[in-house]
């Protein structure tokens, strides 16, 4: 048997040991989400940068879009910019589309 500093590389698509996985496994990703700012420039002496666009045709009187890329109901905004700016000190706040 192989030691471990010899094994090969398995190929794409193979892996030694382990049969492939039943229907009834779940598979688990761990996704990391670095606190981070993501406005690294812009209008930084503002408290939000908040921007706002008039169209006439909407059914609704306003939309709001995120910006801060950590909403759950992206893209819209699900509120998720206000624990993104606490942990990173950003300033990032939605894109509001408003009703004419």
């Amino acid at each position: 048997m192989a030691s471990m500093a010899s094994a090969s590389v398995a190929p794409a698509g193979f892996s030694y040991g382990r049969p492939p996985f039943s229907a009834s496994e779940k598979l688990r990703r761990t996704v990391v989400v670095r606190a981070e700012a993501i406005n690294p420039g812009i209008r930084k002496t503002e408290d939000k940068v908040v921007d706002s666009v008039v169209i006439a045709e909407l059914n609704k009187p306003f939309t709001a879009y995120c910006r801060c890329w950590r909403s759950g109901t992206f893209p819209l905004c699900d509120g998720s910019h206000v624990k993104h700016n606490k942990a990173t000190g950003d300033n990032v706040w939605p894109l509001l589309v408003k009703k004419q």
